[in-house]
């Protein structure tokens, strides 16, 4: 059975395998089915899904009026500045 779907993914997949990578895959298909079917037993009745494993909420603050910074105040760190606006580089 591993062996034909083997051959059919690497038909799609258009890759060709000789058999010594066919029986690579094969085993690995094979490791891959066996952890699955330990996650198939496991008891999961009552446990609510996990699709976001940290609650997602909103971090933003919010949005209250609150008194601007004056013109001089907001230029007062900066060194570009010219007839009380920030100054920026010249673009053409």
């Amino acid at each position: 059975m591993a062996s034909d779907i083997i051959d059919k993914v690497a038909k799609v997949a258009r890759l060709e395998l000789n058999s010594q990578e066919k029986k690579k895959f094969s085993e690995d298909l094979d490791s891959i089915l066996k952890a699955f079917s330990s996650l198939d037993k496991a008891n999961v009745k009552g446990v609510k899904p996990t699709f976001q494993p940290i609650e997602v909420k909103n971090v933003m603050r919010n949005d209250e009026v609150e008194e601007s910074l004056s013109q001089k105040d907001a230029l007062a760190n900066t060194k570009h500045k010219e007839k009380g606006f920030f100054k920026g580089p010249k673009v053409v």
